[in-house]
């Protein structure tokens, strides 16, 4: 049985341990916080311009465009998104477990290590690339720390330049998406050829207006969610599909789909961040959690120990009084 020193300095090193992760879970919950907006300010934009950029392809079958021409595929290129830091729970493990089904899936097909290209997001699947035969793009790590626009835009750019001059004939993103502060969803999108049999991007399950994760919270949201799903199909405006398009529409085309690719990288990369932010609070509240409970057990022992410690001293006494 543990001494009460012993017992003493491992409560005062979960006491400490304690600090530590309430303070990384109040750090990730605000970081979370100006994630949900950077997503909520530019969600409205990326989705009405792969509307409008689907609705041109769809409807105009003659326009020759080769970014909706699939091929038989003999090389891919795979764009991962993992963060750089640790201490999330399983949100880097998921998506390097998901990137090597993914490579083995194409294996069975027939290709080799040589046939992939990744362009790994975040210092954890840069490291694991590192480690196995697979050739890397570059790397990206400040965009996991820092997201910005043109870092993706430029990301995009080289994917689609490969994809165009046949150097890679399918290009997939692995990312999760944010869809609520308890509920991060592993994500695996096409994105070369543009797949215009894939239903338009919706988010009305997304919740961007809380980072509490906790039970009741949920429970609240679950209760509310056919109210307000009613209110908003009432306030919804069908959106007008007969464009007018100048100065003609392959020219429009040739400017919109890069910026939708663009958009496409900068939304799963927004989407990875709070996701990451997400599971690291969630990750350090059950550290927490689990802290209280070892010190509300610990302290119960010191205090057994020591009421034992005072009992044997009373015996004692008692004993040496009586001879």
């Amino acid at each position: 049985m543990p001494s009460l020193k012993e017992i003493k300095n491992r409560i005062a090193s979960v006491n400490s341990t304690r600090k530590i992760t309430s303070a990384m879970k109040m750090v990730a919950s605000s970081k979370l916080h100006h994630a949900q907006v950077a997503i909520g300010n530019m969600l409205p934009y990326e989705m009405l311009l792969e509307h409008i950029l689907k609705s041109f392809l769809v409807s105009t079958p003659n326009i020759d465009m080769p970014y909706d021409k699939p091929r038989k595929v003999r090389r891919v290129a795979l764009i991962v998104f993992t963060s750089n830091s640790s201490l999330c729970g399983g949100f880097n493990n998921n998506v390097i477990r998901r990137m090597i089904d993914v490579i083995n899936e194409y294996k069975a097909q027939g290709l080799t290590d040589d046939d992939f290209l990744i362009y790994p997001v975040g210092r954890k699947v840069e490291e694991k690339v590192a480690k196995m035969p697979l050739k890397s793009a570059g790397s990206f790590l400040e965009l996991a720390d820092k997201p910005n626009a043109e870092g993706c835009r430029q990301l995009a750019m080289d994917a689609g330049n490969k994809w165009l001059h046949g150097e890679v004939d399918k290009v997939e993103i692995i990312y999760h998406h944010f869809k609520s502060a308890g509920s991060q969803i592993l994500t695996r999108k096409t994105f070369l050829p543009i797949d215009l049999e894939d239903q338009l991007y919706e988010d009305k399950e997304r919740d961007l207006s809380s980072n509490v994760a906790t039970a009741k919270a949920q429970e609240y949201k679950r209760r509310h969610a056919a109210k307000d799903e009613t209110s908003e199909q009432e306030k919804a405006v069908p959106l007008n599909d007969d464009f007018i398009v100048e100065p003609d529409l392959e020219t429009v085309l040739q400017e919109l789909i890069p910026k939708e690719l663009h958009l496409m990288v900068y939304t799963a990369l927004l989407d990875s961040v709070a996701s990451e932010h997400a599971a690291r609070m969630v990750a350090m509240q059950t550290a927490t959690d689990n802290a209280d409970e070892l010190l509300r057990d610990l302290n119960l022992q010191y205090n057994k120990s020591r009421q034992s410690a005072i009992t044997n001293e009373l015996l004692d006494l008692a004993g040496g009084a009586q001879n």
